[in-house]
């Protein structure tokens, strides 16, 4: 559950800075086209050269990005009634399965759902991508026919100016920190962290690193619930905290080392822009979704600036092997200098890095929403809630099936 936090309180840190500014002023800046914005690439470069005392006083909003896969993400669609009504219980999108157990023209579709044949490389988030491109989507759906829904199945095409609301729900997007995936076993095998070659030949991160959303607000000391932020190239929203989200995980510089909190968040479709969402076909894994997210960090304090200016080589991830089935247990730990750096070293082996995610994408990202915010258009809204202090991850405990006793 979510902390309960009043507007007057947001402007304080808890780590107990002084209030500098507060979400009123720093909007009123934004209406008159005078805040000062900068990416979190930029502000390292700044904090270096005037201190963050300085920058805390120059600088009105931080902007973060970050353009990634991120699977646990899905779109509820509302199709609007047929004449006659059908009651949707099966539904097809390009083949796709979505989900029939809602209302009579409710689906949600999710990103990681694939076509019957997996050969095609094609699935829930290509359907997403494709109605945001706006191009037309087959719908067939099955009904079982009732007095009030008539119709039995419907055959058809439909694009996203025909539906009445069309919007991204995601579940855990933003993953504060992500282990670096390598493979110490004599085979190649295929993840959704890409094809890691035999006998640690590669390694594979998925981060942006200093960019990124969670890094740059590590305790989610000013983003919570009802945050807003550009999702997808469009508005969106913190919606919740997201699934897997925990908070007892080593840090170091006071940010996590290993994948800690996430993030559900939603935004209108209709808003969207292909670029930042693209469905993926993952060799050997499956489908997923490529999203843009960018959040913007309010300067309230010197604070929020000094958790903002840490570098790539100031931020951490830990290796782990993906070829155990057992479990993944730690072996080194890099900093994202080290891996952008297109090698790592590892007991006395050298090997190549590579990123999952798109570091020039999440510049993109960073970028649009700094231009959206200084030409005035995008607001910042303070959380009504603030995401949970603690929070730990359950393993699914697999218990035997059992024949119920015969009467």
């Amino acid at each position: 559950m979510g902390v309960a936090i009043s507007p007057g309180i947001l402007a304080f840190w808890r780590g107990g800075n002084s209030v500098s500014k507060t979400y009123e002023e720093i909007n009123e800046k934004i209406k008159a086209r005078k805040a000062v914005v900068c990416t979190a690439e930029e502000v390292v470069d700044l904090v270096r050269k005037k201190g963050v005392d300085k920058v805390a006083e120059e600088v009105d909003v931080i902007t973060t990005g970050t353009f990634g896969a991120m699977c646990s993400s899905g779109a509820f669609l509302n199709f609007g009634h047929s004449t006659p009504p059908i009651r949707m219980t099966n539904i097809l999108l390009n083949d796709v399965q979505a989900y029939g157990g809602l209302a009579a023209v409710d689906t949600y579709i999710g990103a990681t759902q694939m076509t019957e044949d997996p050969e095609k490389g094609y699935g829930g988030a290509h359907v997403i991508e494709d109605l945001i491109k706006g191009k037309d989507i087959h719908l067939h759906a099955w009904g079982p026919g009732t007095d009030c829904y008539v119709r039995k199945d419907i055959d058809t095409y439909i694009s996203l100016e025909d539906m009445n609301e069309a919007y991204l729900y995601n579940p855990r997007n933003s993953y504060q920190n992500y282990g670096v995936a390598t493979n110490t076993s004599d085979k190649t095998i295929h993840t959704y962290m890409g094809k890691l070659l035999p006998r640690m030949k590669n390694a594979s991160y998925s981060s942006a690193g200093q960019l990124s959303p969670l890094l740059n607000d590590p305790h989610c000391d000013v983003i919570g619930i009802g945050t807003r932020i550009f999702l997808g190239g469009g508005e969106g929203y913190v919606s919740w905290q997201g699934t897997q989200f925990k908070t007892n995980v080593e840090e170091v510089n006071g940010v996590p080392v290993a994948g800690a909190r996430t993030l559900a968040v939603i935004g209108d479709m209709k808003q969207m822009d292909p670029y930042f969402v693209r469905g993926l076909d993952i060799h050997g894994y499956g489908i997923s979704l490529a999203l843009g997210i960018g959040i913007p960090l309010p300067v309230l304090n010197k604070g929020v600036v000094k958790r903002a200016s840490l570098s790539d080589d100031e931020l951490f991830a830990e290796m782990v092997d993906y070829s155990l089935p057992s479990g993944r247990v730690p072996m080194a730990r890099y900093s994202y200098a080290q891996l952008r750096s297109g090698k790592i070293e590892y007991d006395g082996k050298t090997i190549r890095t590579s990123s999952m995610s798109s570091y020039a994408g999440a510049k993109k990202v960073a970028a649009q929403l700094k231009d959206w915010i200084e030409s005035g258009e995008f607001l910042l809204n303070a959380p009504s809630l603030m995401l949970p202090r603690e929070g730990a991850v359950k393993p699914l405990n697999v218990r035997e099936a059992r024949r119920c006793a015969e009467r």
